[in-house]
């Protein structure tokens, strides 16, 4: 698992650096050749959990599981000042309900576009879109159908992807150069994974700001 996990990395670095001249960061790029990887295992075995299904790969559920996920969020937090955390102020707070409002309304539009009405699919999907670790979390409590479960989680990776790939190339126009605006930023689109990454493509010192506060947009 170790092995593998670092020839998906060193690969995805070269594809950053040589082949997008670090525009896409290399983290962006690892998810994606991640998910193929996941989807070949699922193939071959027929099970769950990608190539953690394949012994030789069982590792892997261990390295994606959510106690290192967890870990590296709150560790990515600790790099934030308290003094730059207060010039955010109200705006940064109000823009974690801007935020999860509106992702979980065009989660919501996009579900009944879809055909889902019923209000436990509805809810999923849109929990989904708002995160992709809040919607399976929504999904098992309300007891929605695994199918619904499994797009609430395609729902928040595609969001995350987006986020990573879009934000280096946004970041300037919007004015995202500075912690205050990472901090509302983070507030406004959430996924802490997605916001990390793209920050670190426009700004290293800016993911402390921005990965707090999209830690706290998940919590809300």
């Amino acid at each position: 698992a170790f092995l593998f996990s670092g020839i998906v990395l060193f690969l995805a670095n070269q594809i950053s650096d040589k082949l997008t001249r670090g525009r896409i960061h290399s983290s962006a790029v690892a998810i994606f050749l991640g998910l193929v990887a996941a989807y070949i295992g699922g193939l071959i075995t027929g099970g769950e959990k990608g190539l953690a299904d394949i012994a030789v790969f069982s590792g892997l559920s261990f390295l994606g599981g959510s106690m290192l996920r967890n870990f590296t969020i709150v560790a990515s937090s600790y790099g934030a000042k308290l003094l730059e955390v207060k010039k955010a102020g109200p705006v940064g707070f109000l823009s974690l309900f801007v935020g999860i409002a509106s992702s979980y309304t065009m989660g919501a539009v996009v579900a009944v576009a879809f055909g889902y009405r019923d209000a436990v699919s509805v809810a999923t999907i849109a929990a989904g879109a708002v995160t992709f670790v809040v919607g399976p979390v929504t999904g098992q409590t309300l007891g929605a159908d695994s199918t619904v479960i499994a797009l609430s989680v395609a729902a928040g990776l595609i969001k995350t992807i987006f986020i990573m790939i879009l934000t280096p190339f946004i970041a300037n126009p919007v004015g995202i150069t500075n912690p205050k605006m990472a901090m509302i930023y983070g507030g406004l689109v959430g996924s802490t994974s997605g916001v990390s990454t793209g920050l670190a493509a426009t700004d290293p010192t800016l993911v402390p700001y921005g990965t707090m506060v999209a830690t706290f947009y998940s919590g809300f």
